[in-house]
């Protein structure tokens, strides 16, 4: 414990801030169109509204950006049935509420939430959202910009053809749900982001990935 302590406080060791983006932050990189555009999507509340909780601008004390406020939110991502628990159509991951964690178990206005993680170095993570469902980025930005106005593209349908909707949150706790910006919009609704948008916004997410986690160059 006493190691992992000393590794945290090991300043560039545990966080180096290498990524592009610092250093156009720096003023020593600049970012291609696609990527400055998704950064403007990204940031935009009407848009993409990311920055809202995966904070981009340097704090006020010059420090780079963690990506997160680290706040909860209930993003009511689909039930991964590859998780072996899910068999039980009784059994619910609810995130501050339990079930593996009991200290707000009878706070219902917790269920569903999860911490807002940092998106520094996400372009390399293999599955997404506290669950594992998605396995692309571009799955998730896509999750983010239709999740309301076209629900059938994520979640199973009944027998009746209507749509499971939140499928892995009680519907008691939906109201915890967020529906900022990308998301509450009707279904049929026009989606927050158009596919190019999407890939732009991928595009921005790439340049947060420490210099030294980038893949090396292949040789021909």
């Amino acid at each position: 414990a006493e190691a992992l302590a000393t590794f945290e406080q090991s300043g560039p060791d545990f966080y180096p801030y290498s990524s592009r983006y610092d250093a156009f932050l720096a003023g020593k990189a600049t970012l291609t169109a696609q990527e400055l555009h998704g950064r403007q999507l990204f940031e935009d509340p009407a848009k993409g509204n990311c920055s809202s909780c995966h904070l981009s601008e340097p704090a006020n004390d010059g420090e780079p950006p963690l990506f997160s406020d680290f706040g909860f939110l209930a993003l009511a991502a689909p039930r991964n049935m590859a998780i072996p628990a899910n068999a039980d159509p009784g059994y619910h991951d609810l995130g501050l509420c339990g079930p593996q964690r009991t200290d707000l178990a009878g706070h219902s206005e917790y269920c569903g939430l999860f911490r807002t993680p940092t998106l520094r170095n996400v372009a390399l993570k293999k599955s997404f959202f506290h669950n594992g469902y998605f396995h692309t980025l571009r799955d998730v930005v896509s999750f983010y910009a239709t999740r309301d106005s076209d629900s059938g593209r994520w979640y199973p349908r009944n027998a009746d053809g209507t749509v499971q909707r939140y499928d892995d949150l009680p519907q008691a706790y939906w109201d915890n749900v967020n529906q900022d910006p990308p998301f509450g919009r009707k279904p049929g609704d026009a989606p927050a982001l158009t596919d190019p948008e999407i890939d732009d916004i991928v595009a921005f997410l790439g340049t947060l990935t420490d210099a030294d986690l980038q893949p090396e160059p292949t040789g021909h």
